[in-house]
Parts: C-alpha cells; sequence; structure tokens
C-alpha cells in the first residue's frame, strides 16, 4: 500500500461509524457525569449534546454495555418525577458512580489522610495515620501505601482496583512532574519516585502535585468560592503555603513555586550579605515567614506571655481563652494577626484577589483569629478583600486530590467503551 494510501485509510479510520459512536457516547457520558448522580431524560441528553435523540439512545445503549450507565425507574434520583402526568414515561438513566472509586491523598510531615470516592465524588471511607517524628521520604512512602490499604479496605475493594490516584505533598511539584523537586519539611522525600512506585503497585493513573494547589482546587470545587474568578488559598498551620487562582485558572508559575508565602522573608536585613541559598538557611525546613507567624511561633508567644496551651501544644486554648476576653490571649493573637497580616498583604498588593480563604489547622479558631487579621490589613492594602476560613477544613487538601483524581479517569472511562 502505497503512503497516500496508508493516510487515506487512517483518516478514514479516524472518522468512520464507529469512531463517530464512541466520540458521541463520550459526550453522553460526559453530560450525565456534570449532572452529578442525578438521573436524566433523553432529551434532557440530546440538548446537552446536540446530537439527535436516536444518537443519543445508541449511545446509551453502549454505555450500558460497557456498564457505565443504568435505566432507572422515571423519576428515580432525578429532580422531578413523572406521577400524575399521561402517556408513556420518559425513560431515565443515570450514571453508574458505583463503577469505580478514587483515592485522594494529603500527605504531610505529621499525618497521611487518604478520602476514598466514588465516581460521583461522593466520600465512602476515609483512613488517617500518623506520621512520626523525624521521619525520612522512604518510611512515609510506606505509609502513604499503608493508607491506601486501608481506605480501599474500608471501602470493601483492593487497592489494585482503583481507578486513579491523586496525591497532594508539600514542596515544590514541577508541573506534569512525577517527583518533589524541593521538600524542607520532610528528607529524602525530594526526588523519590513516588508515582512511577505507585503506578507500578495499583496499575491506574497516579499524579502528584503541590498540596496547597489542591488544595485551592478543593475549594473551587466543594468550598465557598466557586464563583470567584481569583483567589487566594492560604493553608495556616506549622507551614504556611498559598495556592492561586488567576481569571478562573489555577497558576502554579513556571516551576510550579509560585504562592510559597511560608518562604518570603520580612525580617532579614536588606543591607546584610547573605551567600547560602534561601533552601540551605533553613536547618529545621521551615520559610522564613513559617518562622515568623507559624504554629509554633504562636506556641513560642503564647509560652511567653504565661498562656496555657494544651497537650502537645495545641493552640486551641489560646483561642479559646482571646474569646472569653482574656488580655493576655488578646495580646498574643493580635501580634500574631499583625505578623501574619504584613506577609499576606503583600499578595494583596500584587493580585488583588477576589478573596482570600483561610485553611488548615490555624483557620479552626475562626473569627477569634481572622477578626484581628482583617483590621491588620486594613493597614496594609488599599482595598480591603473578603477574608474567611475554609469551609473544608483541613480536607481541603484531600477533596482537591479527589477532584483531581476524577479528572484522570475520563479517558479510561472512555476506553471502557471499546
Amino acid at each position: 500500500m502505497t503512503d497516500e494510501a496508508t493516510q487515506t485509510a487512517r483518516q478514514q479510520a479516524a472518522t468512520g461509524p464507529a469512531v463517530l459512536r464512541r466520540m458521541n457516547a463520550a459526550a453522553v457520558l460526559a453530560a450525565l457525569r456534570a449532572g452529578g448522580p442525578q438521573a436524566a431524560r433523553v432529551a434532557d441528553l440530546a440538548a446537552a449534546t446536540g446530537l439527535s435523540r436516536p444518537a443519543v439512545t445508541r449511545a446509551l445503549a453502549a454505555l450500558s454495555e460497557a456498564g457505565l450507565v443504568v435505566t432507572t425507574d422515571a423519576g428515580e434520583g432525578s429532580a422531578a418525577g413523572t406521577a400524575g402526568k399521561l402517556g408513556r414515561p420518559a425513560q431515565h438513566v443515570r450514571f453508574r458512580a458505583e463503577y469505580g472509586h478514587v483515592v485522594g491523598v494529603d500527605v504531610g510531615p505529621h499525618k497521611v489522610l487518604a478520602v476514598l470516592a466514588d465516581l460521583a465524588g461522593r466520600t465512602l471511607a476515609t483512613s488517617q495515620l500518623t506520621v512520626p517524628a523525624q521521619v525520612d521520604g522512604p518510611r512515609l512512602f510506606e505509609i502513604v501505601r499503608a493508607a491506601l490499604t486501608a481506605v480501599a479496605e474500608r471501602a470493601a475493594t483492593a487497592p489494585e482496583r482503583l481507578l486513579a490516584v491523586s496525591v497532594g505533598t508539600p514542596g515544590v511539584v514541577p508541573p506534569d512532574s512525577d517527583t518533589v523537586r524541593v521538600a524542607p519539611s520532610i528528607p529524602g522525600w525530594a526526588g523519590l519516585p513516588v508515582v512511577p512506585r505507585l503506578r507500578d503497585w495499583l496499575n491506574c493513573p497516579v499524579t502528584i502535585d503541590n498540596d496547597v494547589d489542591l488544595a485551592v482546587l478543593g475549594e473551587q470545587w466543594r468550598g465557598e468560592a466557586a464563583a470567584d474568578r481569583s483567589l487566594v488559598f492560604v493553608q495556616w498551620g506549622e507551614r504556611i503555603g498559598t495556592g492561586l487562582v488567576l481569571d478562573g485558572r489555577p497558576h502554579r508559575g513556571a516551576t510550579g513555586a509560585a504562592g510559597e508565602l511560608g518562604f518570603v522573608d520580612l525580617l532579614t536585613d536588606p543591607d546584610a550579605v547573605v551567600d547560602l541559598p534561601l533552601a540551605e538557611r533553613l536547618p529545621d525546613g521551615l520559610g522564613p515567614f513559617e518562622h515568623l507567624a507559624g504554629a509554633a511561633a504562636i506556641r513560642r508567644l503564647a509560652r511567653a506571655a504565661g498562656v496555657p496551651l494544651g497537650p502537645d501544644g495545641d493552640t486551641a486554648p489560646l483561642f479559646e481563652a482571646a474569646a472569653r476576653g482574656d488580655a493576655a490571649a488578646l495580646a498574643v493573637v493580635d501580634r500574631v494577626a499583625a505578623r501574619f497580616a504584613r506577609g499576606l498583604a503583600v499578595l494583596l498588593l500584587l493580585l488583588d484577589p477576589d478573596r482570600v480563604v483561610i485553611g488548615g489547622g490555624l483557620s479552626r479558631a475562626g473569627e477569634t483569629l481572622l477578626g484581628p487579621v482583617r483590621a491588620h490589613l486594613h493597614r496594609h492594602t488599599l482595598v480591603d478583600t473578603e477574608v474567611a476560613a475554609s469551609t473544608l477544613g483541613d480536607r481541603a487538601v484531600a477533596v482537591g486530590a479527589v477532584r483531581r483524581a476524577l479528572d484522570l479517569v475520563e479517558p479510561r472511562l472512555t476506553a471502557a467503551l471499546g
């Protein structure tokens, strides 16, 4: 066969009836998934996809044969039934969210949280494991494996049957990379082939992303910021990281290092000579701003002021005392808020976002902490920006990882059509 004939055959194969039917089925599947767990009528799907009713019907037959959709009773799972209506009831179909499972994993220096969801994004099981002090990369990887095994068992499945896994981690993750480039808080984690090892074990798509970038995705998906075109999300706890959304799209920077608020240095003498790179000046892995306003700094200020803390340095008693009007506690909280506002103001002056969402452990302090933060921000910025606590709390990273994993599933579902 000549090269021209070969090319013509390939073009015909790529545009033939089988390919068209597969494209139509994929379009109907996407419309069903976009509608969530609710059932839909053929007419609804035709309107959503622009396909004819016969084309939608043929697509649904292919999807049903692949096990991806199921016919339901009229109105089952839909917004409105057909009770009281005359004539033949409309056929309703729904996407089988139970077809498979995905997992989002939040990896940190203190805990690993795995959340298993069905293909509609509904959480079915969770597993949280404590990370011991002084953990290194290889040991942390084994904890991730244990969390994945445990969460799969709780959902009565096996890790090898998962359809996709997404991992959120501290540190810098270059775009489309399989490894973490910089992870100051976890020795031996940077450069570890986490994704290839998990992919070989699970035999499914696996990605790894910066944890706060995934938290932003979670806020846009399940939080209060879905309508915002620009968003600053700050994970405030032991570490301080920032995820950014600009013009409706996540912004990660050229190397994936955008939003590292924790490494902003507000203290160094500008005339001082510093020979070492920033990453080599951080023996404990914490950045300059984290030393200034992170949870460890708050504990130091509280102890210096004689304000009691909880077991293992829990800061909740500090904020409870401030809420009761304790003068010493109020002074500590105000000082922390002032420090935090100075760093955050830099981002707000540069980006002018619609909203700031505060997540992480310190967000649980609520208005006791955020009220003073707003007051200090007012002194450092030109316009006031809405500042609110995350409604997802410490699950934001894992929720965003689930959303990312769901995106990875699409090619596998399409491949099931044959």
